[in-house]
């Protein structure tokens, strides 16, 4: 099982914008529609890679919990639906609803919200604090699917736990691992061209 590490972007980043559709209703969500006072969550992933599969359940249980007190939190997939057509909105729709997920999840076609955000694998995380600046990049926690260790979100819930009582983030963050974004050999060029 190939493993690529999150590329750790740097900490104070300001969210990037986007507005992309959720794989459930086509509608188009943006950075304004879910971000809150209180933080923001990113959160890069796919359905078919083992590594999402390890945690998503995890991830439903985050999004019931935190939502709720005040975290903004939403799901974006790019990987190459046409070489990977179990990440197409379909599939992710199916996933989003088997693991319980309350946040949308949307779908980052042309990968150049992904670019922005400099995601390398799924799942990615990137916490952003009340000024949407980033304040935890990395992993969930220590769990991986071959490891044994028990899949508890204890980095993630630990950075967000800190946002929500006004406290620094612990610097100390480890980066997710998981599989490669499935890049389109086209995507880099259609991100320099919206950016351009």
């Amino acid at each position: 099982m190939a493993q690529t590490p999150s590329t750790m972007l740097p900490l104070d980043t300001v969210a990037p914008d986007f507005s992309l559709p959720d794989v459930a209703t086509g509608a188009a969500v943006s950075l304004a529609d879910v971000a809150t006072a209180k933080g923001t969550l990113v959160m890069f992933l796919s359905a078919h890679c083992p590594f999402v599969k390890h945690v998503e359940q995890e991830l439903g249980r985050i999004g019931r919990e935190y939502g709720p007190r005040g975290i903004g939190i939403v799901a974006i997939s790019a990987n190459d639906a046409v070489k990977y057509p179990a990440d197409a909105p379909a599939g992710l729709a199916r996933q989003a609803v088997a693991s319980g997920f309350t946040f949308p999840y949307l779908y980052d076609e042309s990968q150049a919200t992904a670019r922005a955000y400099d995601a390398a694998c799924t799942p990615d995380f990137f916490l952003f604090g009340p000024t949407r600046r980033l304040v935890y990049r990395g992993q969930l926690d220590d769990s991986r699917p071959s490891n044994g260790k028990p899949v508890t979100g204890v980095d993630l819930r630990a950075a967000l736990d800190a946002v929500l009582a006004g406290r620094p983030v612990s610097s100390e963050q480890y980066p997710s691992i998981g599989c490669n974004i499935k890049w389109r050999a086209d995507s880099a060029a259609i991100a320099g061209h919206a950016a351009g």
